[in-house]
């Protein structure tokens, strides 16, 4: 019921409509004549004149140049193309395919929605979140729960229960005592069902409003939610804290993760904060080390959050920063380590620049069960719903033990193929009108099939109370659907929204056909383009390169001084030895295990080297040093280690250990930065590639100087930087290029159609009906 989060980002899905405008409308349906006069004609196809005026209308009134014929022609253009596009997928039949159907009607069920509320109910839910907004509510409560559709004595039995409850609380027993013996909220044995500070939005709406109506210091009265039965004891109110915009510096690990890791990760932000209270810029330090990578790069910084929206670890530490710029010290949330910085405080928003997002929320919350309330009364009325009593009560007398079992089964009686049998002449039957909506009948029989499909077992309900149940889900669902298809004939506006996403599904799917998959899979056209246009696919200077940063001159100098050696020693979580069994040379489980952590390891660095030395103990063959350090080297071979990263040699001296001693190395600036960094994760970094102009400031200052190591203070960090070779400005291979030349490839094949379906339907302009449109 409560639920709280820290927010990670925002995904947005949009629909991918293939024209090159930002918003396409559609034309008429398949077949379809157009209604007026057409503002131009493809071949022999009509584009109504109205119809694109309306698409212009939505989608550049808001344009400054909006109304000129500049304007005006460069739309028709653009939709001119779409429009192609989309008679061209209608003559290939892509309008009759059940996916096509499928999806439109998915997107037809969902753009439906604001259409089957009440606006009026909706304004008066979204200004009373609003006005409650400004109050923040600490309250605990007690649960008895009962589902939403229990049967009348369950839904008896709860209330007494909680209503007994609330007797004894006004007797004078401790609320907090009862909510942790008596509740059944799951939490109530922990929190004594207390639910901290919380504000508009955050719970169920009955609970809420209950919430808000009852004075501090009092209990509520008995109040039902889809949970059950709850009282709500209110121990304060105030002002909202309004909402706070902070960044955090993130240091992930997952609560389950291995000690080591964990350890790992409170040592990285420790020192980030100690960092931080020694002056260090925090933009830097964030750019550098956050691992929340959808804030990293600016700053941290997080979207606005007021009271119950993140995490209450998080929540708690934010909200007592006090002045922008002060910076918490680490708090620990499921996600990992934060380190937080307030921004700015933000009073609560005016209600102008709220109204958009409480509609949409009020349509997801609980309180839109009023509006649906308000709109299926309104729909009634409107479209003269009638019932027939008689036909009414024919149908309940179906109702029977097996309906509350969950198990009723319809047999059609009384009718064969339609036809009605003398004895049911005059009476009430399986294939009468229930109901009328508009004259429009629903016959008894769907009714109880509708029954049969949707029934449950109800434990101790009455039959007739669960046919009446059922009975009201029909006739709901019946007024809904009998709304939804009258939709497009009472609203232009949704009738031109189901086109527009007709005509994108459509066109989508030729486009792929036609112009994206075909871009990727023609790899003889591409590379025929690409060698056509080789001067779009050019290198600018670029370096091959190093750069290390360091936080002391000394770190830095052993990090070039063990890159230039190259051969690094790894050490950590490799195991020194592999010890045979007394006289033996056979890779077994034992020896397996301690070479098979080599194996992964030299599989995963490939610039790793490994030098195998066979030993022997007192007592055992001198051969046998050679031969282990030889099976050794089977073993890893086996594993997909090359040969060439190997090396074998023999101690014939008796020793303690009998086995293949391992010593690893590697050039990989990884394996140097990971040990260099086992005290303080920040100590050293290595980026080791081809740099372009742009990849890294320090390499852009100093590429016109040419190969060479230059050292240089920045940002508190100790750099030095290797140019090892100037690559001189020259054309890209295909494979370098491919993504931006599959990207053109893809353009120049969408022409291509184009001008080949503007020469099957010549395109003829009506000047009269565009001159309509210029208004400027």
């Amino acid at each position: 019921m409560h639920k709280r989060f820290l927010y990670a980002g925002t995904a947005v899905v949009t629909l991918l409509a293939g024209c090159q405008a930002s918003k396409s409308a559609s034309s008429a349906t398949k077949g379809s004549a157009s209604a007026g006069p057409a503002v131009e004609t493809l071949g022999n196809y009509p584009v109504s004149a109205n119809e694109f005026a309306y698409v212009y209308r939505k989608n550049n009134s808001s344009a400054p140049d909006y109304g000129t014929r500049q304007s005006v022609t460069d739309y028709l253009d653009l939709y001119t193309n779409f429009r192609l596009k989309v008679l061209e997928a209608e003559q290939r039949g892509l309008d009759t395919t059940q996916a096509f159907k499928r999806e439109l009607d998915g997107y037809r069920q969902q753009l439906a929605q604001p259409y089957l509320t009440e606006k009026s109910v909706t304004d008066q839910l979204v200004r009373e979140a609003y006005d409650r907004m400004s109050q923040e509510v600490n309250a605990s409560h007690i649960l008895i729960r009962v589902a939403p559709d229990a049967a009348p004595q369950d839904t008896l039995a709860a209330y007494q229960k909680i209503e007994a409850l609330r007797q004894q609380i006004a007797s004078g027993a401790h609320f907090a005592q009862v909510a942790s013996t008596q509740s059944e909220d799951p939490s109530a044995r922990e929190n004594a069902g207390k639910l901290g500070y919380f504000t508009a939005m955050q719970m169920v709406y009955p609970f809420e409003s209950a919430a808000y109506k009852t004075p501090v210091g009092q209990v509520s009265a008995p109040i039902r939610t889809r949970f059950g039965y709850h009282i709500i004891k209110v121990n304060d109110k105030r002002t909202a804290q309004g909402e706070i915009k902070v960044a955090h510096l993130m240091v992930r690990v997952n609560a389950n993760a291995a000690k080591s890791d964990s350890l790992t990760a409170k040592k990285k932000i420790d020192e980030l904060h100690s960092r931080l209270t020694k002056g260090e810029n925090w933009d830097k330090l964030v750019a550098q080390f956050s691992e929340d990578a959808g804030s990293a790069a600016n700053g941290g910084e997080l979207p606005p959050f007021g009271t119950g929206r993140m995490i209450p670890s998080f929540e708690e530490v934010a909200f007592k920063l006090q002045k922008p710029g002060e910076v918490s010290a680490p708090v620990q949330t499921p996600y990992g380590w934060h380190i937080i910085k307030l921004l700015e405080r933000q009073p609560l928003a005016q209600f102008a620049d709220m109204e958009a997002t409480l509609k949409s929320k009020v349509s997801k919350d609980s309180r839109s069960e009023l509006n649906k309330a308000a709109f299926l009364k309104r729909v009634r009325q409107e479209n003269q719903f009638m019932e027939v009593p008689a036909a009414k009560t024919y149908a309940f007398s179906k109702a029977d033990t097996a309906l509350v079992a969950g198990r009723f089964k319809y047999v059609e009686r009384m009718y064969h193929e339609g036809k009605p049998t003398k004895a049911s002449k005059g009476a009430a039957n399986d294939n009468v009108a229930l109901f009328t909506i508009k004259g429009k009948p629903y016959l008894v029989k769907d009714f109880l099939t509708f029954v049969q499909q949707n029934q449950r077992p109800r434990t101790g309900a009455q039959p007739s109370f669960a046919m009446q149940q059922l009975y009201d889900q029909y006739v709901e669902q019946s007024l809904t659907e009998f709304e939804k298809n009258n939709l497009e004939t009472k609203y232009e506006d949704y009738r031109m929204l189901v086109k527009e996403y007709r005509d994108g599904i459509l066109l989508f799917q030729l486009m792929d056909e036609k112009v994206w998959s075909k871009a990727i899979e023609d790899t003889v056209g591409l590379k025929t383009y690409f060698a056509a246009n080789q001067d779009k696919y050019q290198w600018d200077q670029r370096v091959q390169g190093t750069v290390v940063s360091a936080a002391t001159p000394a770190l830095l100098a052993r990090a070039q001084k063990e890159l230039k050696a190259g051969r690094f020693p790894v050490t950590k979580n490799v195991p020194k030895i592999a010890l045979f069994p007394t006289g033996s040379a056979t890779v077994g489980k034992g020896v397996a295990g301690a070479l098979g952590e080599v194996a992964n390891r030299m599989l995963q660095d490939t610039l790793a080297r490994v030098t195998l030395t066979g030993r022997v103990k007192k007592g055992e063959k001198a051969s046998l040093a050679r031969a282990r350090a030889e099976s050794a080297a089977s073993y890893l071979q086996g594993r997909g280690v090359p040969a060439s990263r190997i090396s074998k040699a023999a101690q014939t001296a008796a020793g303690a250990e009998g086995g293949a001693q391992i010593a690893l190395v590697s050039a990989n600036p990884a394996a140097i930065e990971a040990a260099l960094n086992e005290k303080s994760p920040l100590s050293v970094q290595i980026t080791q590639r081809v740099f372009q102009k742009g990849d890294n400031k320090l390499v852009d200052e100093l590429m016109a100087k040419g190969p060479g190591t230059y050292t240089m203070q920045k940002d508190g960090r100790h750099n030095a930087v290797t140019i090892e070779r100037i690559l001189p400005p020259g054309p890209k291979t295909l494979a370098e290029a491919r993504g931006q030349a599959t990207s053109d490839y893809q353009t120049h094949l969408e022409k291509e159609w184009i001008t080949e379906m503007r020469n099957a339907r010549p395109v003829k302009v009506n000047e009269q009906e565009v001159n309509k449109l210029v208004t400027k």
